[in-house]
């Protein structure tokens, strides 16, 4: 379900065979709502964004089964509200 003006990020760690951390991190370069934010000694930090929490859920899972991935876990999610308030609420969602 896409969540009509909201746009979900969320942060997600990826725990990566050393060996393998190129591989991941070529195929990471191929999911068009991720971006890599830093990696070292296997751990890999991403950003994931799209229309609801589903479709990060989705890419993260996706992330998970990838050739050399260890564990993908989602650290924070944020949701942004078209006009970044609603009814006067803050929009942050964890």
């Amino acid at each position: 379900m896409v969540d009509a003006g909201r746009h979900h990020i969320s942060s997600a760690v990826i725990a990566a065979r050393p060996r393998s951390i190129d591989g991941v991190l070529a195929a990471l370069a191929d999911f068009d709502n991720v971006e890599v934010h830093g990696a070292d000694k296997g751990k890999i930090v991403i950003v994931i964004e799209g229309p609801s929490t589903g479709v990060l859920g989705d890419t993260l899972m996706r992330i998970s089964v990838l050739d050399g991935v260890i564990a993908a876990n989602m650290v924070f999610e944020h949701v942004e509200l078209e006009g970044n308030e609603a009814d006067g609420q803050r929009t942050d969602a964890a």
